[in-house]
């Protein structure tokens, strides 16, 4: 016990105390970029084109050859704790009834980049409360739209959940007005984008800098698409889920995204059954699920299309930082079961992926949202600033979403407060990235481990190595070399015991620190 007690006081404070990489201050004579955050929504590792895919992402893709594409970097698992962790820089903080999403000891991008004179706007997806004092127009956006709760019908977002989702739509538009009536054509990723779209152009006619975070609900269920974006794949699917994943770990072999050698398919998961086993009468429905999924990522990607065009015509493009990423892996959930009765598309239903292509959706990984494996909190980050990014780069710099405060910060000449309005805040936790980003650095050492947690799932990243907990009956740590093995096929826990015991107590110091209960 004195032990663990010595060793949780000294990893507290070298996690509160270490040092950032040193970096060198941005050129002040230089004009302070715009930046433009895009976030999917419950989207896989291998659902985009430059990723694998065979879903069409040209807009995304064009991103990436025209920037840098990370191989390494994580989000949170969940929808709730990432975004919380991308506003803030800190990793999510467990109060006494549950999680902390926002509380007025942390500081969010949109009051960071508004106290270094950026404008600020939100189109999309919020999910970090719904009332003051937790609204995006009480935490430093000046424009914002969209659903300040979970997921909702992407044709008529004022359509209630059926009775086994249940939970309440509160939609909004700008000045916080609730919005209860949508027009007949009606799509929330194009209605996201024409409202980033309009933002964009009105902070761009001002003249100062601004920062838009366009949280996109697609493809995150219930699958809706129009019906002439699913005929776009038509067929694709026929061959399954173990077709896909296999089809796409060749393609991400060929393109080197990754070494065989080091990524070893870890074959079938444990939660999927064989396409051969799936009943003739389901296999359309199986079928249509991927296509309705497919259909969500190439309309998101076509709406992204628009916002490039947007900064091209406004001749911003060079000197606008945009990324984008996934909040978590790809989506097992199947709420109200796995049935055809729930029909993939029309807005009328309410389905869902499923464990089996969400499998493949996360390829080459194992597992899904929601665990703590690298299928659950792997994303694909891609980034493209023209005039500081060198085009075609890709790194294997490990990144998190906690480094976004603190890279976004550093470009907009800003500084991190120690208090506002005479109140300590959290200071952030993650690194600045710009070195990486601008290629005066090939990799950042950060200078304390990366942690997870979820609903009993736990994981620390220290370097290389990753000690994984799923929870279950037989739960136990597990101990991946992801230099040798990114998939996690390989438990060498019993061959490391002294890194185990340390790693986990290290865990455990930072659960301590956030008040994670388990």
């Amino acid at each position: 016990m004195r032990l663990f007690r010595v060793i949780l006081f000294s990893f507290v404070a070298q996690a509160v105390l270490a040092p950032f990489p040193a970096v060198s201050a941005p050129d002040p004579s230089a004009p302070r970029p715009n930046i433009i955050l895009i976030m999917a929504d419950d989207m896989g590792w291998s659902d985009i084109g430059c990723y694998g895919s065979e879903i069409s992402t040209p807009n995304i893709d064009r991103l990436a050859a025209e920037g840098v594409q990370f191989t390494q970097f994580y989000n949170n698992g969940k929808c709730t704790t990432t975004r919380a962790s991308l506003l803030t820089g800190l990793y999510p903080r467990n109060g006494g009834k549950g999680i902390e999403l926002l509380n007025e000891n942390m500081l969010t991008l949109g009051e960071a980049l508004s106290m270094a004179g950026y404008q600020t706007g939100l189109s999309g997806k919020w999910h970090n409360g719904s009332k003051a004092p937790h609204r995006p127009v009480d935490r430093g956006f000046d424009d914002s739209y969209g659903l300040w709760d979970g997921c909702c019908n992407f044709f008529n977002p004022s359509q209630p959940d059926p009775k086994f989702k249940g939970g309440k739509v509160r939609f909004f538009g700008e000045n916080d007005v609730r919005i209860t009536e949508f027009p007949e054509d009606f799509f929330t990723t194009e209605a996201f984008t024409d409202h980033a779209i309009r933002t964009i152009r009105k902070h761009a006619a001002a003249g100062e800098p601004f920062f838009h975070y366009i949280a996109h609900t697609a493809p995150h269920y219930p699958l809706h698409a129009r019906p002439e974006d699913v005929a776009r794949y038509k067929g694709q699917y026929k061959d399954g889920w173990d077709t896909l994943r296999k089809a796409r770990y060749q393609k991400q072999v060929e393109a080197g995204l990754i070494n065989p050698a080091t990524h070893p398919d870890p074959g079938p998961n444990r939660d999927n059954k064989p396409w051969g086993t799936v009943p003739a009468d389901m296999l359309e429905y199986e079928i249509l699920r991927m296509e309705v999924y497919a259909a969500m990522v190439d309309r998101m990607d076509r709406e992204i299309g628009r916002v490039l065009e947007t900064l091209d015509e406004l001749k911003i493009a060079d000197n606008t930082l945009i990324l984008f990423l996934s909040d978590n892996g790809g989506c097992a959930e199947q709420p109200g079961g796995r049935t055809p009765e729930q029909v993939p598309g029309p807005k009328e239903f309410y389905s869902h992926c499923g464990p089996d292509w969400a499998y493949a959706q996360n390829a080459p990984f194992r597992r899904y949202k929601s665990t703590t494996y690298e299928g659950g909190i792997a994303t694909p980050l891609v980034a493209r600033w023209p005039a500081s990014i060198e085009a075609g780069v890709r790194t294997d710099q490990v990144g998190h979403i906690i480094d976004f405060l603190p890279t976004f910060l550093e470009l907009a000449g800003g500084d991190y407060p120690l208090a506002v309005d005479g109140k300590p805040i959290l200071q952030e936790e993650g690194v600045s990235l710009v070195p990486v980003l601008t290629g005066e650095e090939k990799t950042i050492e950060r200078p304390a481990p990366l942690f997870w947690h979820w609903s009993g799932n736990r994981a620390v990243r220290e370097g290389n190595w990753k000690l994984v907990w799923e929870k279950g009956k037989e739960a136990e740590w597990q101990l991946y070399d992801l230099s040798k093995n990114r998939t996690e096929t390989q438990n060498v826990a019993d061959s490391q015991p002294s890194k185990v015991t340390l790693m986990s107590r290290k865990w455990e110091a930072w659960a301590h620190l956030t008040g994670v209960k388990y």
